[in-house]
């Protein structure tokens, strides 16, 4: 696995745990985390470069960090936040396809 990979797998789950702590501590909610990512991901796949210039693997190479913080968010329990890969594989089930896919 490429080096960068592991680092942005790093990155993840470390902001994942954050949130976690967040939301334990009463600073946020579970729901304005997710209202917060679910803004990010409208804006970044509303971007005319990101819809027409990129293909849609790559479109979900861009949203892929948000969804997995979505995931985790919404997994997430008192103590602990699910694993990287049981994360990365609840992105990938709950994929939806593109307008420009059906």
């Amino acid at each position: 696995m490429n080096v960068a990979n592991l680092q942005v797998e790093g990155l993840l789950m470390a902001v994942a745990s954050i949130n976690n702590v967040l939301v334990h501590k009463g600073i946020l909610s579970i729901d304005e985390i997710d209202r917060a990512l679910r803004t990010a991901e409208a804006s970044i796949t509303g971007d005319e470069r990101v819809y027409e210039d990129l293909s849609p693997s790559n479109r979900d190479a861009v949203c892929f960090p948000l969804r997995f913080l979505q995931q985790a968010n919404l997994g997430q329990s008192e103590t602990s936040v699910q694993s990287f890969s049981d994360l990365a594989k609840s992105v990938g089930q709950t994929k939806k396809p593109y307008n420009d896919q059906m």
